[in-house]
């Protein structure tokens, strides 16, 4: 960790390499420039919206290790922080170990969570976590016999893919070749295996944001946790969530032993280091079942750019470089998608003022140089007393907004918002539910808390043998 921040652009500068400039990888950057650190984007296309907020920027294919390493060399960052999937991970095992650059939350666990195989292991085998029955396969037979020991219906994924690219939910034998076609399609550098996942009949779905930081207080670090994410998904892909999750107190205790405990694992001397760990979970009554981690910051948590006193994007930086964080929620609040609504480079968006007019909203605008219908290119942060409140303002807000075409040859006619089905109520909260006082306007903040670092405590549970899903960063 640096004992100080130098000045961006000259020979002492703090440099940061984030390998992936999305929407999230672009936030990351502007919290790290707000720190007055240098940082260089890395992404596979030309003028990705983290390229434009970048001191520098580079298009690399991040699958080949030669050119990988290359820019790394040319660079020589203090950190590499990877934000996507696809990316050579052999080659920052080689840079760490070599001394060239620390790697986030270090090489091993990069390379560790971005592969579903990896990550399901050990949750499952070495830290006994509940998860859903799974089985992997290499070919549509071996998932037809997968099929037979997890049961219809299932979910099946490519071990290395995001935004819900390549899943399935097969309900019958007759889908499973559909299924495996779709897979290989939609996985990354390792196409030809998936996973098949038995379904839970979950009430919710949550992202707990788990942060591994230096604790001020005693110098060593700490986990911390940020009010439950609830958030809908369809094919795979969020398409709004919300900020806190009503939770019994067994299920919140239930998920924090989770997260805990998987951030621990990827924490620890070997595997991991600092930084933001997004952990997906399903909710079924007080039962609380593992499903994926991130290590960086979670697509469902730009709720927080809104929500909480510091977002998500800027704890990942805050805790990469040693500095401490704040948990503390501000306010309820929820997030909703705004989509490209058509195929074609350069659109724009009608209706932004009208978008805005709804109380307490604001718009991010990714600044994606090409559309696609399903593309995520921005998102609507609402805010309110409750939940249910905010999830309807950033819904009305989010179909107010309207993608159009600048191709001269095209019709400019805007193109309607593509219409979600409504939004599935959260569980009511109850006694013993979990709640937020929001802060009054003008209040001020209360003096940062810093929780006592996190103990992994005793197991979440027994295993039940129940029937799970998921997605990340829509680039």
């Amino acid at each position: 960790m640096p004992d100080r921040i130098g000045t961006p652009l000259t020979p002492g500068a703090t440099k940061v390499m984030l390998l992936g400039a999305g929407e999230l990888g672009k936030e990351v950057i502007i919290a790290f420039q707000r720190l007055g650190v240098e940082v260089v984007a890395v992404d596979r296309y030309p003028n990705a919206p983290g390229h434009q907020v970048a001191h520098r920027s580079h298009v690399v294919n991040m699958t080949d290790p030669r050119a990988l390493r290359a820019v790394i060399e040319a660079e020589q960052p203090d950190f590499v922080v990877p934000e996507i999937e696809a990316i050579a991970t052999e080659v920052l095992v080689e840079v760490h170990e070599d001394g060239l650059t620390e790697v986030i939350p270090t090489a091993r666990a990069t390379a560790l969570t971005m592969n579903r195989e990896g990550i399901r292991r050990l949750a499952d085998e070495r830290l006994g976590l509940p998860t859903s029955p799974y089985a992997f396969a290499d070919s549509a037979d071996e998932v037809r016999a997968a099929t037979n020991r997890v049961g219809f219906p299932c979910v099946v994924k490519p071990v290395m893919s995001s935004s819900g690219k390549g899943q399935s939910v097969v309900r019958g034998p007759d889908e499973v070749d559909r299924a495996w076609d779709h897979a290989v399609a939609g996985g990354r550098v390792q196409g030809g295996r998936v996973i098949v996942e038995g379904f839970i009949d979950f009430d919710y779905e949550i992202t707990l944001l788990t942060v591994r930081a230096v604790d001020p207080n005693t110098g060593r670090l700490g986990t911390y946790f940020c009010a439950p994410i609830g958030h809908r998904q369809q094919q795979g892909d969020y398409v709004e969530s919300w900020q806190p999750q009503p939770m019994s107190e067994t299920a919140l205790g239930g998920a924090t032993s989770v997260a805990a405990r998987i951030a621990a694992a990827l924490g620890d001397g070997r595997l991991g280091g600092r930084g933001i760990f997004g952990v997906e979970m399903f909710v079924k009554d007080d039962d609380v079942y593992f499903s994926e981690v991130s290590p960086r910051p979670h697509d469902t948590g730009l709720v927080t750019l809104g929500t909480q006193r510091l977002s998500e994007f800027d704890m990942h930086a805050r805790a990469i470089l040693g500095l401490p964080v704040d948990v503390t929620l501000a306010s309820p609040g929820a997030s909703a998608v705004i989509y490209g609504g058509l195929d074609e480079p350069a659109i724009a968006f009608e209706n932004v003022a009208a978008a805005l007019a709804v109380p307490e909203t604001d718009i991010r605008l990714f600044g994606k140089p090409e559309s696609f219908a399903r593309r995520r290119m921005g998102v609507v942060i609402a805010t309110a007393d409750d939940i249910q409140t905010a999830r309807a303002r950033a819904g009305e807000a989010a179909r107010l907004v309207r993608p159009i075409s600048t191709s001269p040859q095209a019709d400019t006619r805007a193109v309607p918002a593509i219409r979600e089905e409504p939004p599935r109520e959260s569980t009511p909260p109850d006694p013993g539910m979990t709640r937020v006082t929001r802060r009054p306007p003008g209040a001020q903040p209360s003096p940062p808390k810093t929780p006592a670092p996190a103990q992994a405590g005793p197991p979440a549970g027994p295993r039940l043998n129940k029937p799970a899903g998921s997605g990340d960063e829509n680039r």
